[in-house]
């Protein structure tokens, strides 16, 4: 057994989400790309004498019962009678802002728990692990760019090769209730189809990719549709909000200069 593991759960954000039907169970079939990105949380685990976790940084306001670390957690333990663990997470991500915040840091945990323990678990079945705790659970366990369908857990790996840009992720002081923008969306058949779309050159993503979340998000909260006209304004050759909200992000030729009243801003290079 190792006695401390630490890693750095990153961020993803969204490039088009297509919302195509309602499911019988209540959830919905989706379109989407995963594409990871170097903005990260910070998480140890060591061996302790009773179960504890230990939140630093952005508070996460829930019952540990619902956490989603401890879910992984204890899905393990039950399988392997795993002992008790001190987590210490240094919280960065922000919540409802579409970076996949819970998630990244629920799927680590099972890649940390399975090195530490030497579960030997394979990448697919930490895949199936990973889908029984949320939709996009599992892709953080591949972490590259993926293609997304079902309500985000079937996924196919794709080329697409960023390098060279630059990201602005811009996160204004909103946070988006998921289920409820999925509520006031209507689904249907995309005009385009993503995974053709995201082959063309990235100047014309603008015309062919879309996210069904904006028009009823934006509604909602118009300074996200002014962050967007400003992205563009200002040089992005690509823009969009990520997932429901509230990040939305600008791929750039090169880092511009900007700056959003009252809102987090952060520039990623991307590899």
């Amino acid at each position: 057994m190792i006695d401390k593991t630490i890693c750095f759960p990153n961020a993803k954000i969204n490039i088009g989400l297509d919302i195509v039907r309602r499911r019988a169970d209540g959830y919905h079939d989706i379109s989407t790309l995963f594409y990871p990105i170097n903005i990260t949380d910070a998480m140890e685990i060591m061996p302790s004498d009773n179960f504890i976790f230990d939140n630093r940084g952005i508070k996460i306001d829930c019952e540990i019962e619902k956490n989603l670390c401890f879910k992984a957690y204890k899905m393990l333990k039950d399988d392997f009678d795993l002992p008790p663990v001190k987590f210490v997470l240094y919280k960065h991500i922000p919540f409802g802002s579409g970076l996949g915040a819970g998630s990244s840091d629920a799927a680590f945990t099972i890649k940390m728990l399975n090195d530490m323990f030497s579960l030997k678990l394979t990448t697919e079945q930490m895949v199936t692990y990973a889908s029984r705790l949320g939709a996009d659970c599992a892709f953080f366990i591949h972490n590259r760019p993926m293609l997304a369908e079902g309500t985000g857990n079937i996924l196919h790996e794709t080329e697409l090769n960023l390098s060279g840009k630059t990201l602005v992720l811009v996160l204004p002081p909103i946070s988006v209730n998921t289920a409820k923008a999925y509520s006031q969306c209507k689904p249907e058949e995309p005009l385009y189809r993503l995974e053709d779309s995201i082959k063309l050159p990235i100047e014309q993503w603008k015309d062919c990719i879309k996210n069904d979340f904006e028009p009823t998000v934006f509604a909602e909260n118009p300074l996200l549709a002014e962050i967007k006209q400003k992205l563009y304004e200002n040089g992005a050759i690509f823009a969009q909000m990520s997932g429901s909200g509230s990040t939305m992000y600008g791929i750039f030729d090169t880092k511009p200069q900007l700056d959003f009243a009252g809102c987090k801003t952060e520039f990623i290079e991307l590899k």
